[in-house]
């Protein structure tokens, strides 16, 4: 297998514009460059987003000692009668 020639590469560009046309390959170039710049501004926000912690509310916290500081009720249970 021989390598191609100048004179392939000519023919199978000239296949691809044929088949594509001229307008198309255009279109589908700007395509692929709308979707580079827009890979690079989805990364960009995603390093400034790191860089800025979220601002969260303080987590509310359940006071222990004013917990404690209530009388705990326990079932009462009658002595069992033997016999």
């Amino acid at each position: 297998m021989g390598s191609l020639s100048i004179w392939h590469w000519i023919v199978v560009i000239a296949v691809v514009l044929l088949l594509f046309g001229r307008g198309k390959i255009s279109e589908l170039m700007g395509d692929v460059a709308q979707g580079i710049k827009a890979f690079k501004k989805g990364m960009t926000e995603d390093e400034t987003t790191k860089a800025e912690p979220a601002k969260t509310e303080p987590v509310k916290t359940i006071d222990h000692q004013a917990a404690s500081s209530q009388p705990q009720v326990q079932p009462q249970t009658e002595p069992r009668k033997v016999g």
